[in-house]
């Protein structure tokens, strides 16, 4: 009967390598589950915003930008999650789609009022603050040298 008791070092075992790269593959991805779903909603509520404070008719053009950019975040986020190894890289152009936001009230629309200003400056501030969360989270899964 074999000694099955004994314990050593698992760095003489001779699938070592693959059994790192399996466990690596296993773990990678899933440290950044709490961002894409936030994300996602910020891209649905983004999207819905102008139905949500009913300014459809005073801004017709930043309800048309608002929807497109809030398809735009939801496709980021659905692309985080179904491939976060080639998508993190586009975490950037979150951030700049974020400062976009918040200065899309002024050179889209017309005389915004304060509720469009505030409702483009949160749905901006919290897609540049996600983006670089996503960004942080891409540089930690980056192999280092």
């Amino acid at each position: 009967m074999a000694n099955v008791s004994h314990r050593g070092d698992i760095t003489s075992h001779p699938d070592v390598s693959e059994m790192r790269a399996r466990y690596a593959r296993m773990l990678g991805g899933r440290d950044v589950a709490l961002v894409d779903g936030p994300v996602f909603l910020l891209g649905l509520y983004c999207a819905a915003s102008p139905w949500i404070l009913h300014y459809t008719t005073s801004q017709p053009a930043l309800v048309t930008h608002n929807l497109i950019m809030g398809i735009a975040i939801g496709l980021l986020a659905l692309g985080f999650t179904r491939a976060p190894e080639r998508m993190y890289g586009l975490s950037w152009a979150m951030c700049a789609m974020g400062v976009w936001m918040v200065i899309a009230p002024w050179v889209v629309g017309t005389s915004p009022d304060a509720g469009v200003i505030i409702n483009n400056v949160i749905i901006g501030g919290l897609a540049f603050i996600l983006g670089l969360m996503c960004a942080g989270t891409a540089a930690k899964r980056a192999p280092q040298p």
